[in-house]
């Protein structure tokens, strides 16, 4: 049996894990595993002492033995000279907090709090954030569980590849052992470690695969750990190509646009499906990490969106989809319909409208019609001010400037595509039941500038996120 220090070696070289001049956070649990990594860093041939620190994260679910395990990783990092950072967070509340399950939301918080750590660390050191590296203890054990466990629940490619060797800044350079080559290496040393007992409860997956599942395959076929890691292997090169064509794809096909992220449906559906669904989970993962395990059927029907008109659908982890003239767009739901707040608008005056942003009235000394739909030039005289500012009410009509009729500002918001999100969110700007201008649309045909204008005023709708200025004559 190979010794774990040249495995681990071994793994570190082949993919480069731990450049020269790393940072390192190592998440240590106080599990066998984790304590085995600490000891082959702190032995410093993997990477120098200096650059080496623990970050452990109490999850507060075992009570006492929770506690325990805080101790002891604490103690053992003191007696190995390595600085050691104790987060305690309560994950049970995160979970139902945030609708997870408990694996994932530890998962989740563990990440979250070693990104931080490590962007610290390299912060006070003087470090290159691309430098730093967490290093996880995951064994060879772990990736073949994981890969059952996905299959059993049903996964694609990517997630059947299981647990990668290097992700992002992420590396793991026990990867290629196995437990029992972590076993014989701590007791080696005489180094004890903790065991948590929930990992013997097979009412868990995870566990029943660990304790149940892997031992009857193994009966079956002795050699499967053999056959899985060269099938796990072929399954992850397959899948970084297909990954390296699909991030080409959602960068020429997609884009983040004000917190909202948007897919060109025309190109998009020259993809073949499975192509169309690596790019779509590739972009709504760069846009939204937390959305890191949407369902699978969620991609699914994200993709048959693409060719529907009418597609709108609340997806998992606080997305929206919905299709929005020629574009499908993907946004939190916190970020969907917003209104106009009413007010009355003097002149000159500024008002706030809320999330729909702000309306100046303001003195212009040409008496021109102004073109753009968010700068408008009226003839100040032909209305009575204050005039009222909210948003389209049912059977609101106006006479549009060009137009000899009248027509439905509802039919005017979709000839100008205004999409329907936004629709309640479009000032409408009033002098008493008449419309003079719906704000990005249309200005009145009866209230435009004309020769006989002797005071003009320019209206500017400020849409959220702009700022206003003060007043004053002029144009910008």
């Amino acid at each position: 049996m190979t010794a774990l220090p040249d495995i681990a070696r071994t793994t570190v070289l082949r993919h480069d894990m731990l450049p020269e001049g790393a940072v390192v956070v190592a998440m240590v649990s106080g599990g066998a595993d984790s304590v085995a990594l600490l000891r082959l860093l702190a032995g410093g041939s993997l990477v120098a002492r200096s650059a080496l620190s623990v970050l452990h994260v109490n999850h507060m679910l075992r009570g006492e033995r929770s506690d325990a395990d805080e101790r002891f990783v604490a103690e053992l990092c003191g007696s190995l000279g390595v600085p050691c950072d104790v987060v305690r967070y309560d994950v049970e509340a995160h979970a139902a907090a945030e609708g997870l399950n408990l694996e994932d939301a530890g998962r989740r918080i563990r990440y979250r709090f070693a990104e931080a750590e490590l962007d610290a660390r390299c912060d006070r050191v003087g470090v290159d954030a691309s430098l730093g590296r967490i290093v996880m203890a995951h064994t060879f054990d772990d990736r073949l569980e994981t890969f059952l466990a996905r299959l059993v629940s049903g996964a694609g490619t990517g997630g059947l590849r299981s647990i990668a060797p290097v992700r992002g800044r992420v590396v793991r350079p026990l990867l290629d052992a196995r437990r029992a080559d972590v076993v014989t290496y701590l007791s080696g040393l005489g180094q004890d470690w903790r065991e948590d007992a929930t990992n013997a409860d097979t009412a868990r997956q995870r566990a029943w695969v660990r304790h149940e599942l892997l031992p009857l395959i193994e009966r079956r076929n002795p050699a499967f750990d053999t056959v899985a890691s060269r099938m796990l292997s072929i399954l992850g090169e397959e899948d970084d190509l297909l990954a390296g064509m699909a991030d080409a794809f959602a960068y020429d096909f997609a884009r983040l646009e004000g917190g909202a992220l948007h897919f060109q449906r025309g190109f998009m559906r020259t993809l073949s499906r499975p192509m169309a669904r690596r790019t779509v989970r590739h972009a709504l993962l760069a846009a939204f990490p937390e959305a890191s395990r949407l369902e699978a059927e969620h991609i699914d029907a994200v993709v048959e969106g693409l060719a529907d008109d009418g597609f709108a659908r609340d997806l998992s982890f606080g997305l929206r989809a919905e299709v929005e003239y020629g574009k499908l767009r993907i946004s939190r739901r916190t970020d969907a319909d917003v209104s106009v707040a009413p007010g009355l608008l003097a002149f000159p005056d500024n008002l706030e409208l809320g999330a729909a942003g702000a309306i100046e009235a303001r003195h212009v000394p040409e008496t021109t019609p102004w073109t753009d739909p968010d700068h408008v030039v009226i003839d100040a005289d032909r209305v009575r001010w204050p005039l009222v500012v909210d948003g389209p009410r049912e059977g609101d009509r106006m006479r549009p400037m060009g137009m000899g009729g009248t027509k439905k500002v509802s039919d005017l918001l979709i000839d100008a595509k205004v999409p329907r999100r936004l629709r309640a969110g479009t000032p409408v700007v009033r002098d008493a039941e008449r419309i003079v201008w719906v704000a990005g649309v249309r200005l009145s045909e009866e209230c435009r500038v004309t020769a006989d204008t002797t005071r003009a005023a320019e209206l500017v709708w400020r849409r959220p996120g702009e700022a206003l200025h003060g007043g004053g004559g002029g144009r910008e």
